[in-house]
C-alpha cells in the first residue's frame, strides 16, 4: 500500500548542508567520531595551508610519518612548464594524444587547470614497494640544491629517485608519502563519472586501499579486482602467487554507469548470456520469515484455477484461504520474503503491475506462480555479461614481455594490453580522455590505440613517465634505449605504424611529446621584489633567451586552462607570427622587438586580429612597437572585440 509523504515542517539543516559540501570538496577530511561522521578540522586546516599544521587529535584514519608533508606537497604550486619536443612526436600538429616526460607530481600540478574534471579514466601501475623499487623523494621542506647534496642522486630534471629497501626505517611511509599527493591531484582531474584503476600486489594493497578511501571516500570503492596474472612459478615461495589486485574507485559512485563488458573467461553457457532469467524470490518455509511486503488485491498470477485450496497453497502459511480469481489475488497477502529488492516489487505494484527497470536499467516483472511462489523475470539483450570481480584470460606480464622482446623492446613486468582494454571498456562511451601517470612501457597507450581501431572510438591518451635511466647491463640499453621514456615512445610509434599498415582506419596514431622543464620566464617574473632596480636591465625581456614561441604557447595554454591536445594553427598577420588555438579560443603572438627594430605589435595589427573575435589573446610584453602602441592596442581590442580577454607575458 502506498503512503503519503509528510511535510518536514522544519527549517533547513544548514550544518548538514555545509557538511555535505565540505565532504564533496574534501572527502579525505571526513572521519569518524563517537557521534558518527565528523570533519577532521586539523586536516581541513592543512588543506587550506601551504605550511605544516600541527595536530594530535585521535581519529579513525590511516597515519604514517610524513603524511602532513605529503598533503602540503600536493597543495604547493609549481612554476615549471612543459616544452614541446616536435622531433620526437608523431603528427604533432593534428594528434590529440599526449606524452609527458618528467616527474608525474609536477606534471599533475601543471594539468590542474587544463584538465580539471576532464579525465574520464585513470589507470596507473605504480611501484609495488617490494623492497626493490625506486620511489620519488618529494621533500618540499628543502631546496632542490640541498636535496641533491644530501643524497647525491639526481636526473636531468633535478628530481630524485631513490631506492626503498625493506630495511629502510620508513619503508611503508616513504611509499605512502609518494602515492598520496599524486592520487589526490589525480582525483581533481576526474570527471564526476570518472574511474581510477590502480594495479598493486599484496605488499601494499591494504595500505593503498585505506589511502584511496580517504582521498576518494570509502563509499566510492567499486571493487578490489583480483587479476589472475599467473605469477612467477619459478620462485621458491611455499604458496605460488598467481594473482594481483586492481583497486577501482569512482569520483562519484552515484554518477557511474558500468556498461556491459564481455569477460573472455566467461563460458557461453553462463546465465549472463541468457536473454531471460527467472529467479524465485519469495518462498514458503521457516527459513523465510514474514516481511512487511504486502501484496495487494489484484496482484497477477500465472495460476489458472479459480480457487486454490490450502492443500495446494504453500505460502503464506498463516493465510488459511488464499483466493486467486482469474489469475489475480482477491485479498491482501503478507508475503514471506528473503529477497533484498523489496523496493523493486513495490515499484512494480505501483506501476500497475507493468515491468520496471532495476538499478542496471533492465526490465523486471514479477508474478505469483501456481505453487505459490513469487518469481522475478529479467529480460536481457543477450550476448552480454557484466563486470566481474575476478579478471582472467586477458594475458600475463610474462607473455606481454615475451611479445615485446620479439619486437626488440625490452621491459620487465609490462601489463597486458588486453587487461587495460578490458578496464577501458568499463567506461561508458568511447570518446574520452584517459590518463596514465606511471606509464612505464606505455601498455595503456597501446590499449587505447587498439581499442579505438576495433570500435572506431576517439579515446585520447595522456602518458606521464619520468625518464628513468636504464642500466648499461640491461638488454634495453644494448638495444639502444637510454631511458624508459624512449621505450614507451618507440612502442607507441611501432603500434601506430602497424595499425596504419593493417587497415585504412582513421584512428589517430600520433602523439605530441612535451618535456618537463623549469619555467620559460626569468626569476624576476615571479619574484620582482627580490631584485634591485639597477639589476633589472638584463631582464628587460621576461622570457629566458633559449625559449621558443612554441614553448611559450604551451605554458600559456596550461596557465589559461586549455588542453594541450587542442588544434593549433599558425597564421601570419601583418608580417607577425600568430598562433590560433581551437578556433577562436586563444590567439597568441610572441613577437619580440629587437634593438632598433621598427616592426612590432601596433594598431594595424590589432584591427586585423580583432576580426577573428578571439576569446583570449596574449602578447609578449616587449613585442609592442612602442609604449603608445601597447595602450592603443588594448583600447582598440576593447572597442572592436569587447569579449576578448587580453594578457601579456
Amino acid at each position: 500500500m502506498s503512503t503519503i509523504e509528510k511535510l518536514d515542517l522544519k527549517s533547513p539543516d544548514l550544518v548538514n548542508e555545509n557538511f555535505e559540501k565540505l565532504a564533496t570538496l574534501f572527502p579525505n577530511c571526513i572521519t569518524e567520531s563517537a557521534e558518527g561522521k565528523a570533519i577532521d578540522f586539523d586536516l581541513l586546516k592543512q588543506e587550506l595551508s601551504h605550511q605544516v599544521v600541527a595536530g594530535n587529535k585521535e581519529r579513525y584514519r590511516i597515519e604514517w610519518p610524513g603524511k602532513r608533508e605529503a598533503v602540503v606537497t600536493a597543495n604547493l604550486p609549481t612554476t615549471k612548464t612543459l616544452r614541446p619536443v616536435k622531433k620526437e612526436s608523431v603528427d604533432f600538429e593534428n594528434s590529440e594524444h599526449l606524452y609527458f616526460e618528467g616527474d608525474n607530481l609536477e606534471v599533475l600540478k601543471l594539468l590542474q587547470e587544463s584538465y580539471l574534471g576532464k579525465i574520464k579514466m585513470i589507470y596507473i601501475d605504480p611501484p609495488y614497494n617490494t623492497g626493490k623499487d625506486f620511489v620519488y623523494k618529494d621533500n618540499f621542506s628543502k631546496g632542490i640544491k640541498d636535496e641533491l647534496e644530501a643524497d647525491g642522486q639526481k636526473d636531468e630534471y633535478n628530481q630524485r629517485l631513490v631506492g626503498n629497501p625493506e630495511t629502510a626505517g620508513r619503508y611503508h611511509s616513504d611509499w605512502l608519502s609518494m602515492m598520496y599527493p599524486r592520487l589526490k591531484l589525480g582525483r581533481n582531474l576526474l570527471t564526476e563519472d570518472g574511474l581510477i584503476f590502480i594495479s598493486i600486489d599484496e605488499h601494499e594493497v591494504s595500505n593503498l586501499k585505506k589511502v584511496v578511501e580517504e582521498i576518494f571516500g570509502e563509499n566510492n570503492l567499486l571493487s578490489c579486482f583480483v587479476w589472475k596474472s599467473d605469477g612467477n612459478f619459478d620462485n621458491q615461495a611455499r604458496v605460488k602467487k598467481a594473482h594481483e589486485y586492481i583497486l577501482a574507485f569512482a569520483k562519484n559512485e552515484n554518477e557511474v554507469g558500468l556498461p556491459p563488458v564481455i569477460d573472455p573467461s566467461i563460458p557461453e553457457t553462463s546465465k549472463l548470456f541468457q536473454e531471460k532469467i527467472v529467479n524465485t524470490i519469495i518462498k514458503n518455509g521457516p527459513k523465510n520469515p514474514p516481511s512487511d511486503l504486502l501484496l495487494p488485491i489484484g496482484f497477477p498470477s500465472n495460476c489458472d484455477s479459480q480457487v486454490v485450496g490450502k492443500d495446494k497453497v504453500v505460502w503464506p502459511q498463516y493465510d488459511k484461504d488464499l483466493i486467486i480469481n482469474e489469475g489475480k489475488l482477491v485479498k491482501e497477502v503478507k508475503a514471506y520474503s528473503g529477497w533484498s529488492s523489496k523496493a523493486l516489487i513495490e515499484k512494480f505494484i505501483k506501476n500497475g503491475f507493468n515491468p520496471v527497470k532495476d538499478s542496471k536499467g533492465q526490465d523486471t516483472t514479477f508474478y505469483v506462480t501456481d505453487n505459490g511462489a513469487i518469481e522475478a523475470e529479467k529480460k536481457r539483450s543477450g550476448n552480454q555479461s557484466y563486470v566481474q570481480s575476478i579478471i582472467s584470460s586477458v594475458g600475463t606480464t610474462q607473455s606481454t614481455s615475451a611479445n615485446l622482446k620479439k619486437e626488440g623492446i625490452y621491459f620487465s613486468f609490462p601489463k597486458p594490453v588486453d587487461l587495460i582494454k578490458y578496464l577501458l571498456q568499463m567506461n561508458e562511451g568511447s570518446d574520452f580522455t584517459f590518463l596514465d601517470f606511471f606509464a612505464g612501457s606505455s601498455s595503456s597507450a597501446e590499449a587505447v590505440l587498439k581499442l579505438n581501431k576495433e570500435d572506431g572510438g576517439k579515446r585520447r591518451f595522456i602518458q606521464v613517465q619520468i625518464p628513468e635511466e636504464i642500466y648499461k647491463e640491461d638488454n634495453a640499453y644494448k638495444a639502444g634505449f637510454k631511458n624508459i621514456c624512449e621505450i614507451g615512445k618507440e612502442r607507441i610509434r611501432r603500434v601506430g605504424d602497424k595499425i596504419k599498415e593493417e587497415s585504412n582506419s582513421e584512428t589517430d596514431c600520433g602523439f605530441r611529446v612535451y618535456r618537463l622543464d623549469e619555467s620559460n620566464m626569468q626569476d624576476v617574473y615571479y619574484k620582482p621584489q627580490e631584485f634591485k632596480q639597477d639589476a633589472l636591465d638584463p631582464f628587460s625581456d621576461n622570457v629566458k633567451p633559449d625559449r621558443t614561441e612554441d614553448d611559450l604557447l604551451a605554458q600559456v595554454m596550461l596557465d589559461w586552462g586549455l588542453p594541450l591536445s587542442l588544434k593549433i594553427e599558425k597564421l601570419n598577420i601583418n608580417g607577425l607570427n600568430v598562433f590560433k588555438v581551437a578556433g577562436n579560443s586563444l590567439m597568441a603572438c610572441f613577437h619580440k622587438v629587437d634593438a632598433g627594430s621598427k616592426v612590432g605589435i601596433d594598431e594595424a595589427f590589432a584591427k586585423e586580429i580583432a576580426k577573428e573575435k578571439p576569446l583570449r589573446i596574449v602578447f609578449r610584453d616587449n613585442g609592442f612597437k612602442d609604449d603608445t602602441a601597447k595602450v592603443n592596442v588594448k583600447q582598440l581590442l576593447k572597442q572592436l572585440s569587447p569579449e576578448t580577454e587580453m594578457k601579456v607575458i
